[in-house]
């Protein structure tokens, strides 16, 4: 895989550019499959069932061994263009839907892009100064890690498992902390190894980028952090009213006279025509994918509301710390909390200017 990745290139003004063999099977599968499961409503079943259990374990693959991959990415976006191109071809010329909707749906989409794009942006990446001077050599490394470790040893809070500030978790490269003695609250500072420097408050280093990032949330297209995190919420909820607009369209045009819950689940001779069979399986394909971001959608409210990352969630429920609610749908550290109000307010200025934190909320 790796060779073929290397030799396939396409012709480029400067010379040949590679190309990412992981955009590929998107482009060829997902029209394929969904043609296929317009075919008989059983088909349908077995392929939209199937998708998403091999898009999850791709995405398990793909994390567990650290890997960048642009799958994801161009699934979304050829899922996007390719369900906006069936709108167009097969549902627009029954003549249900006028200029302005389509104008709408247009527009909707054209926001869902500009959105993804901004997120695609830094997320807040940290850099350490030194190393764009003189590369450290590995045992340059060695040595600052010993130290490092060595320095927090004879501090009793350093190593308490019941803090979140003490982050050292399996998929992450152990670092060490270090306590100043001369600060009255005890801060700490978070020494990451690999990167090299010391971490602020709630930063993380991403095994996947392989680099810190300010107020990680958790990496999925892309790394979610300080300076894109508004921008990734607004493309969800620009992409859900999309969604659910483009759908309602679709299903009125299709199953006239029924409500849109009543057509997705009976619509009588749906697949006697192959038109309104294709329509009808990437209705149900795209309620799939929203169904998918709406729950994502809902934990990230859920975490600003809590001011909480879901990397602090994970943290917390691995050392079985914080109080969880809703079976465990809501789960509040305590230490970032500082009411609804106040939390909603800081994550809409967060990378506008620096925040300043109370003392208790300094690592």
């Amino acid at each position: 895989m790796d060779t073929i990745s290397d030799r396939l290139r396409i012709p480029w003004l400067r010379g040949a550019k590679k190309v990412n063999i992981s955009i590929i099977p998107p482009l060829v599968l997902l029209p394929v499959f969904l043609r296929v499961a317009s075919w008989h409503f059983l088909l349908g079943g077995v392929v939209l069932t199937s998708l998403p259990v091999l898009a999850l374990w791709y995405y398990y693959l793909t994390h567990r061994r650290k890997e960048q991959t642009l799958f994801f990415l161009s699934l979304g976006l050829f899922s996007l263009g390719y369900m906006y191109y069936v709108f167009l071809q097969e549902v627009v010329p029954k003549g249900r839907v006028g200029p302005t909707q389509l104008g709408l749906l247009t527009c909707g989409l054209f926001l869902i892009l500009l959105a993804l794009y901004r997120a695609k942006k830094n997320p807040g990446y940290l850099r350490n100064p030194a190393s764009n001077d003189r590369p450290l050599s590995s045992g340059q490394t060695e040595c600052l890690t010993r130290k490092g470790q060595e320095k927090t040893k004879g501090f009793p809070g350093a190593e308490s498992s019941g803090s979140l500030n003490n982050r050292t978790p399996k998929d992450e490269p152990k670092g060490s902390s270090r306590v100043l003695v001369g600060s009255p609250t005890k801060v700490k500072e978070d020494w990451c190894a690999k990167c090299q420097l010391v971490r602020p408050a709630r930063a993380w280093h991403c095994r996947i980028c392989g680099i810190c990032v300010r107020r990680m949330d958790h990496h999925c297209v892309c790394c979610v952090g300080e300076s894109n995190h508004q921008a990734f919420i607004l493309a969800i909820s620009i992409f859900l009213l999309t969604s659910a607009y483009g759908i309602t369209l679709t299903l009125d045009t299709i199953c006239r006279d029924r409500s849109v819950f009543t057509a997705l689940f009976y619509c009588p001779g749906v697949y006697a025509d192959y038109s309104s069979a294709l329509s009808f399986t990437c209705v149900w394909y795209s309620v799939i994918i929203t169904a998918g971001m709406a729950y994502i959608f809902l934990i990230q409210l859920i975490n600003i509301s809590y001011n909480v990352t879901e990397r602090e969630v994970q943290q917390a429920l691995r050392q079985k710390t914080g109080r969880r609610l809703l079976c465990g749908l809501i789960v509040d550290t305590g230490q970032y909390n500082r009411g609804f109000l106040r939390n909603w307010y800081q994550f809409s200025t967060l990378g506008a200017h620096p925040f300043h934190h109370p003392a208790e909320d300094i690592v």
